[in-house]
């Protein structure tokens, strides 16, 4: 229900992407959340369902999250309630066949936008998650001008069982899941629920998740650059690259060279940087590479 209208895959696209690949053994693949919509989790901007297409409701924004309680209640108790039905989505054939690619040697890495750690599932080994993910929960009081501070982090199931000791009484009563996990609740349900400080510096706890208006750490944004510098080309699937972040890969990739090929529904920032650009679903893309018995 979240992957927007499209025209079926054409066989002809599928050969063109395997003639792109096959020279390549170094490929560094970015993953937007257009690949995961069709595991059933849906994204910001596909059109007519997207989260801004199906409501008035916006991203969180990392400066409200640090600087107001009620942001941080809200927020986390929307994300209590989604977690259950969040981390048990499964990968779907796009992510299942990106950890093949890489054991077969064909790709050499993942960097996703996406926080939902489906490449992890699915088997893929070297990923990079580039805005973070919601399966850790971290500190982010007492922080100086560098983004140093607390060093406390936990695993977001072990922080579930701490939320459900605290909340006994919260009920499921969503309508909507969001792209970061969360959901919609009615007031009501939000302002009684109970957070708990950071154990060790008293501060404010918050999934390891880039929100909007946030930096990606530099460690991880010089990581990303070496990825590049080591690859042989770029292949993006399902992403708009409408946020810099990510629009940045292409643009390094160019600049060194490198051919950039876009599997994506619908028109993308980077188009008119792509050697080869696909209008269509991932997962019939990607579940027709390479087949061993073609």
């Amino acid at each position: 229900m979240f992957v927007p209208a499209h025209e079926p895959a054409l066989e002809s696209d599928c050969r063109r992407l395997e003639k792109f690949l096959e020279d390549k053994p170094h490929i560094l693949v970015l993953t937007g959340a257009g690949i995961s919509t069709e595991s059933g989790i849906p994204d910001y901007r596909s059109e007519g369902v997207g989260l801004y297409a199906r409501s008035n409701h916006k991203p969180i924004q990392h400066g409200d999250f640090v600087k107001s309680e009620a942001t941080r209640k809200r927020y986390w108790a929307r994300n209590y309630v989604g977690w259950p039905r969040f981390s048990s989505i499964a990968p779907n054939v796009t992510h299942y066949t990106l950890a093949r690619l890489e054991r077969e040697g064909r790709i050499s890495g993942i960097v996703t936008q996406n926080v939902d750690r489906l490449h992890g599932k699915a088997g893929s080994k070297e990923v990079v998650e580039l805005h973070g993910s919601g399966y850790d929960v971290i500190c982010v009081g007492n922080q100086n001008e560098r983004g140093k501070g607390c060093d406390y982090r936990i695993d977001r199931h072990e922080f579930q069982h701490i939320l459900d000791q605290l909340n006994p009484a919260m009920e499921d009563n969503s309508t909507m899941m969001r792209p970061d996990g969360d959901v919609e609740l009615s007031m009501e349900y939000v302002q009684g629920f109970k957070i708990p400080p950071c154990p060790q510096c008293g501060g404010n706890l918050k999934p390891e998740i880039v929100f909007f208006g946030d930096n990606v750490p530099m460690p991880r944004i010089e990581k990303v650059v070496r990825m590049i510098i080591q690859s042989d080309g770029v292949l993006v699937l399902g992403s708009s690259l409408t946020v810099f972040s990510g629009y940045r890969i292409v643009l390094q990739a160019k600049e060194l060279g490198l051919p950039v090929a876009i599997v994506n529904i619908g028109a993308t920032r980077g188009d008119p940087k792509a050697d080869l650009k696909i209008s269509a679903r991932c997962g019939e893309i990607m579940s027709n590479l390479f087949k061993p018995n073609r």
